[in-house]
């Protein structure tokens, strides 16, 4: 039986995988789902795989540590509401015989975002709304056969970038610039590094996937710079017909304090356990269509922070 495990990946950053999650005050956010090469079975062998997935992510729950709390509980200068985050991420990986590869990602957004602003003892709410390139990712890694003739894993090593091609100037219709968490991009260049493992287990028509990656500004821009971000997956596959399998995943993202002049370092950094059961379809030996829902397990933010109650994902991936 041939396995087709799979799962998302998110948030833009594992990214060379994309996704790596982005959890800020005013709540700009990608799915933390894991598709990356490592969470693939068809993605770790020579070849080429065109990746097309899309996010909905609305974050309308205030929190403060691991606390719910209500919009204005807890006074700041804005009292965050809601972001809605619609995203359409495209990956295209090429994997070669030697066992090298690469990954370009790019990521459109479709965000909404209001928050109310606190101006001597009056509020008045501002919104945005823009449909956006986001900040693209470029990675290669490297990949080998470790072994186990009756249950063959491989493991690797990716490095990379995040790319400062997302614009950091979005305004509103009335003139007022957005939080730079909420802008499409950082501005910066960020260094990526991970490592992954994979295992088939045929006998159990399964396989099953761990890997983390490190994502670290290399660079300030316009008195803003993103924390350092630590995300961990790890996620299981089984195989039910020729056709359909089901998958879960366990991801963990640990984000670190924004900084600069610009930055809101008072409500940013979080941590973040998040369960993601899903599914995908073999249409065609090249085709194959997924679906993930992502329920968050645990979260804790500095500061007040928007956070999701629940994700979707859904794809198609093409090999050839």
């Amino acid at each position: 039986m041939r396995l087709h495990p799979l799962a998302c990946a998110v948030a833009a950053s594992l990214a060379g995988f994309l996704s790596t999650p982005a959890q800020a005050s005013c709540g700009s956010a990608y799915c933390s789902i894991a598709t990356d090469l490592a969470a693939e079975a068809a993605g770790i062998v020579e070849g080429s795989v065109l990746d097309l997935r899309y996010e909905s992510i609305r974050q309308d729950q205030p929190r403060a540590g691991s606390g719910r709390v209500g919009v204005g509980q807890v006074p700041r200068h804005h009292d965050e509401v809601r972001t809605d985050n619609r995203n359409l991420v495209a990956t295209y990986s090429r994997t070669f015989a030697s066992g090298w590869g690469f990954s370009v990602a790019a990521p459109f957004s479709d965000r909404d975002h209001v928050h109310i602003h606190n101006h001597r003892g009056q509020k008045f709410v501002d919104q945005w709304d823009y449909r956006e390139l986001g900040d693209m990712r470029v990675t290669g890694r490297y990949q080998k056969a470790l072994g186990g003739a009756d249950a063959p894993r491989t493991g690797g090593i990716v490095f990379g970038a995040k790319l400062p091609t997302g614009r950091t100037g979005i305004a509103n219709d009335a003139g007022a610039v957005a939080e730079r968490t909420l802008q499409p991009g950082s501005g910066t260049t960020d260094l990526i590094l991970g490592a992954f493992v994979h295992q088939q287990l045929p006998q159990q028509a399964a396989s099953w996937f761990a890997q983390v990656q490190v994502q670290r500004a290399l660079n300030e821009h316009d008195g803003f710079r993103p924390g350092a971000q630590f995300s961990a997956d790890l996620g299981y596959a089984k195989a039910f017909t020729d056709r359909f399998s089901g998958i879960v995943q366990a991801n963990a993202v640990v984000k670190r304090r924004d900084s600069g002049a610009n930055a809101e370092p008072e409500d940013s950094g979080s941590r973040s356990l998040f369960l993601s059961p899903g599914a995908s379809w073999q249409f065609t030996d090249s085709l194959r269509g997924y679906a993930f829902y992502q329920h968050p397990v645990y979260q804790h933010v500095t500061g007040v922070q928007l956070t999701p109650k629940r994700a979707f994902v859904v794809g198609v991936s093409a090999r050839f």
